[in-house]
């Protein structure tokens, strides 16, 4: 089987800035969430856990997996995707004059061209990469895997298992700290 969860919640989340891969720990109600999760979830599973290696989605995948003898691998493939040059700006998702509005309103018209922001082509291609190269071969061993993460990453690998398209990107949604199974 194959798991996904986001990362538990921020002071960046609380204050709605768009974090990216700026390196923000968790705040106590995100190790909290994290630690409901390591309750919730004890009877999953697992046999191996990969994280982003930004210390909000670590910190999430040790808590809760705390207690538990799985190992977490940290893999660069799975950090948030870059927002560039926007990162850090508040308020993002309700300013419609925000440059990259598009990303989160109509994810189809998004273009990577301004403030170094990465664009869903490299974003797919480093997931992608991921899948094929470390999640296929465990799925055919029959291994339970977690996949620890953010917002747009996650989506991605999502949004490739299901065969979405672009426009409905951001559909599946991914609530911090809950699971969700994938294949």
């Amino acid at each position: 089987m194959l798991y996904i969860m986001r990362h538990g919640r921020t002071d960046w989340n609380v204050r709605q800035k768009l974090q990216g891969r700026t390196d923000i720990p968790l705040n106590d109600e995100g190790r909290a969430m994290a630690e409901k999760a390591r309750e919730e979830y004890r009877a999953t599973p697992l046999d191996l856990c990969y994280c982003s290696p930004l210390i909000r989605a670590e910190e999430t995948a040790r808590i809760v997996l705390s207690g538990r003898d799985i190992p977490i691998i940290r893999d660069d493939r799975l950090r948030e995707m870059s927002f560039g040059a926007f990162e850090g700006i508040e308020n993002y998702f309700t300013n419609p004059d925000f440059p990259l509005s598009a990303l989160f309103q109509k994810p189809e018209a998004y273009t990577a061209s301004v403030g170094g922001a990465e664009s869903f082509e490299e974003l797919f291609a480093r997931t992608g990469a991921f899948l094929k190269e470390v999640v296929d071969p465990l799925m055919r061993q029959g291994k339970n895997v977690l996949i620890v993460g953010h917002g747009a990453m996650n989506m991605s690998i999502i949004s490739r298992i299901r065969g979405l398209p672009i426009r409905d990107f951001w559909s599946p949604g991914i609530e911090s700290c809950k699971l969700v199974r994938l294949l």
